[in-house]
Order: C-alpha cells, then structure tokens, then sequence
C-alpha cells in the first residue's frame, strides 16, 4: 500500500510517450497510517485535487529528496 506524509511529492508517470511526469506536493493525507486518499498541490497549475493514486504513481519522500532515509 502506498504511504505518505505532508510535504512528500507524488509523481504520476506520462501515460504516452514524450508525455511529461506530473509532480505535486502532498498536503494532506486523508487514509489511515499516511495511505490514500491526498490532498496534492500539482506544481504545474497550482491546483489543489483530492487524489486517489493508481499503480502509475509514486512518491518521492521529504528524507528522500534530501539523501536521509526515514524510519
């Protein structure tokens, strides 16, 4: 089951080919222990969209991007 916390990235790959990614901030989590659904601020529009992630995702945790691992 995908997990995730406040201000981890969610990626969604492009479904075509030379069909960019699509990347957001998560910045609410609404399922139990960190899982779906989020709340994502996507950093092409801006757009706040409730988002219920499919098997073309993945998220990018804040340890992550920053060479920490999390617990």
């Amino acid at each position: 089951m995908m997990k995730a916390r406040v201000g981890d990235m969610i990626v969604i790959r492009g479904h075509h080919q030379g069909e960019p990614d699509r990347k957001g901030e998560i910045i609410e989590v609404h399922g139990e222990a960190g899982g779906p659904p989020f709340v994502v601020r996507w950093d092409d529009s801006g757009h706040d969209v409730l988002v219920f992630p499919g098997p073309d995702a993945a998220i990018e945790t804040v340890t992550d991007l920053v060479g920490v691992k999390r617990p």
